[in-house]
């Protein structure tokens, strides 16, 4: 089971603020392998061919050091794509040549090399973002973090056994799909800018 944006329940007997928390990690990780799924699927098209009956596997982030500059570059890409909103939404899953190369302008525009080159970058940020306390600005490891709530969930005695097996379902689904942070200096620049990720983001 995949978790997707909306689905994700926490425990009843969650902090509200480690609720948010646990909750945006989810949400922003999702965002990120998507990005790693679009940028995958605009550099080598012929890879989405799945043969029949193949399930289609978590796409991978190709983890790169992030710089300010790359940053800057997101922040203006995501203020111009805010702008055609309507157009991606009308369009769905399939881009066409017009489209295609008005994303790919606006990565370049960007300082990118085109729209997969600043996906790959969106990517890494979110996977950053997802450990950045909204609140307090400090980063935790949402696989650590993932990891205990699990076992909270577990020893959760107001919980149901029901809830608990669709809540831990629901985490263990997501750390299956978490990856390890390969560059730690990646912190850093993102916790910069953090502010300014969250609203372009909104």
């Amino acid at each position: 089971m995949m978790i997707r944006a909306g689905e994700f329940t926490a425990p009843v007997s969650y902090s509200s603020a480690r609720h948010t928390i646990l909750r945006r990690a989810l949400l922003v990780l999702l965002v990120a392998v998507a990005a790693a799924g679009v940028a995958l699927g605009l550099m080598e098209p012929a890879l989405a061919q799945q043969q029949p009956g193949a399930q289609a596997a978590t796409p991978e982030i190709n983890q790169v050091r992030l710089n300010d500059k790359q940053v800057a570059g997101f922040l203006g890409a995501q203020k111009d794509l805010v702008a055609i909103t309507a157009k991606l939404e009308a369009a769905g899953d399939t881009i066409d040549d017009k489209l295609q190369k008005e994303l790919d302008d606006i990565g370049k525009k960007n300082g990118f090399k085109d729209f997969a080159d600043f996906e790959e970058i969106r990517a890494n940020i979110m996977m950053v973002l997802a450990g950045i306390d909204p609140d307090t600005g400090e980063y935790s490891d949402p696989i650590e973090l993932i990891k205990k709530d699990i076992e909270a969930i577990k020893a959760d005695k107001a919980l149901s056994e029901a809830d608990r097996k669709v809540q831990l379902e629901e985490m263990t689904d997501a750390l299956k799909e978490m990856q390890p942070l390969k560059f730690k200096e990646n912190i850093d620049v993102v916790k910069k800018h953090a502010k300014a990720i969250d609203e372009a983001l909104k």
